[in-house]
């Protein structure tokens, strides 16, 4: 681990880029996820009172909020909810992440802050979108789909890398922690320990399974089967916590590994906005940067340099 931070000054030293299409893609999966939230909701289903909330948005606690900039009532909230979208659609185009980087983070921030959310998504996408205003503000390509340019002076020197480095890397950190939280507080409730929590959550009237997968799976959730299920979900979550220690060829498993659980939690709770955001976390967190998507990457360029 120790030998891996001391890498971040080689890399800085030796002019390698994160301004690729690996953190671009990131960006806008999370942008895709926040405007599945809002395309799919109506402002009266974001913005009502839950208990011990009776203002909404809640612009005493969140000022800074968009949805606050303008008097607080529905048809307001209906403009300001699609300019959020459009913000969001130039976010997930890759225009200008130096300008947009900030803009992100709003919308995220705000939605989560002052809207009523049912799962952690939003407050994933507005921790992510904060660590990579850092990152977007010395990438001064056009696009985020563009390879990293070389004749900028300010991003060809060590400390706009080495700040870029440090909070791509807190990413990771932060990564490690969510997974490392989530497999350790199941381990407090006794239906994770007991192996029937799935069975439960495939049940929920609201989460689980619908009617077809029920039928489909309900064999095996009935079955022993499901403590398999139940504490194999647990081991993978503290396996991608660990991921943050592994050499870099080896994270491409801990890549694969997250995707296919996230893909199956979409399939089977619905949770598809969730998952898209945890997408974007697990290739900023496993995927290196320098190895662009659409680059031919072989097992000798990632053993170059081990962060």
């Amino acid at each position: 681990m120790l030998k891996r931070l001391n890498s971040i000054p080689t890399l800085v030293i030796s002019g390698t880029p994160p301004w690729t299409n690996v953190y671009g893609l990131a960006r806008t999966l999370i942008a895709l996820s926040l405007l599945l939230t809002l395309i799919t909701n109506d402002v009266t289903t974001l913005f009502k009172p839950a208990a011990g909330i009776n203002e909404y948005p809640s612009c005493s606690v969140y000022a800074v909020s968009i949805f606050c900039v303008l008097p607080n009532n529905y048809p307001n909230l209906e403009l300001l909810k699609w300019i959020s979208v459009l913000i969001l659609l130039i976010v997930a185009s890759g225009w200008r992440p130096r300008f947009t980087g900030i803009l992100h983070w709003w919308v995220a921030s705000s939605l989560q802050n002052t809207g009523i959310t049912l799962d952690g998504g939003e407050q994933v996408a507005t921790v992510l979108t904060l660590l990579l205003i850092p990152v977007t503000l010395f990438d001064h390509r056009k696009w985020h789909w563009l390879p990293p340019r070389s004749d900028n002076t300010m991003t060809s020197t060590g400390i706009p890398h080495l700040i870029s480095f440090l909070f791509l890397f807190s990413i990771r950190v932060q990564m490690a922690i969510i997974y490392f939280n989530a497999a350790l507080s199941k381990l407090k409730n006794k239906e994770w320990i007991d192996g029937t929590a799935i069975y439960y959550y495939f049940h929920d009237p609201m989460l689980g399974l619908n009617s077809f997968l029920l039928s489909l799976l309900n064999p095996l959730i009935e079955s022993s089967f499901v403590v398999l299920l139940t504490w194999g979900t647990i081991i993978v979550e503290l396996l991608l916590g660990s991921g943050i220690v592994a050499h870099k060829e080896k994270r491409f498993f801990f890549l694969y590994l997250g995707l296919a659980l996230h893909t199956l939690i979409a399939i089977c709770l619905g949770l598809y906005s969730f998952s898209l955001v945890m997408f974007a976390g697990l290739i900023l967190a496993f995927r290196p940067f320098e190895h662009s998507f659409g680059k031919k990457i072989s097992m000798d360029s990632l053993k170059e340099v081990h962060q």
